[in-house]
């Protein structure tokens, strides 16, 4: 079928291009002027337009039979917060009109912390953000497209909607990749240390599983329908000790208490307010790291065939890449 893709230039969207184009879809991709094009599937078409302009959107999904939209704002800082709700709120309400003036399909994007965290036993589709409170913009305004996104389904529109867990694997080193830039890091003697005890529970999903997923939800899952594309849960502690046996490099012995790294985070947040410069770590992401994130994909594994790549076997592959 003939699909709209946003969010196609990112580091999951560039493998969820490739894996519609092998799977015999013909694509078509809102970019944005000087988005990085490179290792797209050739012959992929090229429409210049922002999520949150309603007409380009239109204009893009005239004529597809699918619109899946993976646009988002993954940042931990922007000097203008309302971007976050333009972007990902506004961007998504943008797709929805226009899946529904084609007559197309939507499937959307979502994200685990759309749902909140889970606590040590994993969560699964039943689960729906609290929204009592929110770490950051990007949680609350995902959690806010989450809820739009579940009442344009109830409301009879054909909408599926999916929530990869912490992406990482092979692809471009952008913010949404944020696991991979950590262990090249470690890798080259850069990572400053744990923060926190390094005994939270997250959600660990492989790059190429999570695009195959997006695949098999768009040809295979009931309208309506949500699924969790995550991957082994396992603790920070126990990622670093997996990438030690597959890297040789020791795991991280430094732990940072989480009262040090959030002054720093403040620090370095208010430094980014007055300064315009983004900050490696605020306070609000700490506050990210100090909660479990751990979910279950089992109904994506009964219905959609999704399996997720054991996370050592993971690490290895990334580990691979990046050294070659």
């Amino acid at each position: 079928m003939k699909v709209l893709l946003t969010g196609g230039t990112g580091f999951l969207g560039k493998n969820v291009a490739t894996a519609l184009h092998a799977a015999g879809h013909e694509l078509r991709l809102l970019a944005r002027a000087g988005s990085n094009l490179s290792g797209l599937p050739a012959g992929a078409e090229i429409v210049r337009g922002d999520v949150t302009d309603a007409d380009a959107m239109a204009r893009a999904a005239a004529g597809c039979q699918a619109v899946m939209h993976m646009a988002a704002l993954v940042k931990m800082w922007v000097p203008d917060r309302d971007v976050f709700d333009a972007v990902n709120v506004g961007g998504l309400r943008n797709a929805l009109a226009a899946a529904g003036a084609a007559g197309a399909r939507l499937v959307y994007t979502s994200s685990f912390i759309a749902v909140g965290p889970a606590g040590p036993e994993p969560a699964d589709e039943s689960r729906v953000h609290p929204g009592d409170r929110y770490r950051n913009d990007y949680e609350r305004t995902k959690a806010q497209a989450d809820t739009l996104a579940r009442e344009a389904a109830a409301g009879g529109a054909d909408v599926v909607i999916l929530y990869p867990g912490v992406v990482y694997g092979p692809g471009d080193r952008t913010d949404g990749n944020l696991v991979v830039q950590m262990v090249a890091d470690h890798l080259a003697g850069r990572f400053p240390g744990i923060v926190g005890p390094g005994d939270r529970v997250w959600s660990y999903a492989f790059v190429a599983d999570v695009a195959a997923g997006h695949v098999a939800a768009l040809e295979r899952a009931a309208p309506g329908s949500r699924y969790f594309l995550a991957g082994e849960n396992a603790t920070m502690t126990a990622l670093f000790a997996a990438l030690a046996e597959v890297s040789g490099t020791p795991a991280p012995t430094r732990h940072i208490p989480y009262a040090a790294a959030r002054a720093l985070g403040y620090a370095l947040y208010l430094w980014a307010e007055l300064t315009g410069l983004p900050p490696k770590l605020t306070h609000e992401v700490v506050g990210v790291f100090r909660e479990h994130w751990a979910y279950s994909s089992a109904r994506a594994e009964r219905e959609l065939g999704y399996r997720p790549t054991p996370l050592r076997e993971g690490l290895r592959r990334t580990v691979d890449w990046l050294r070659a």
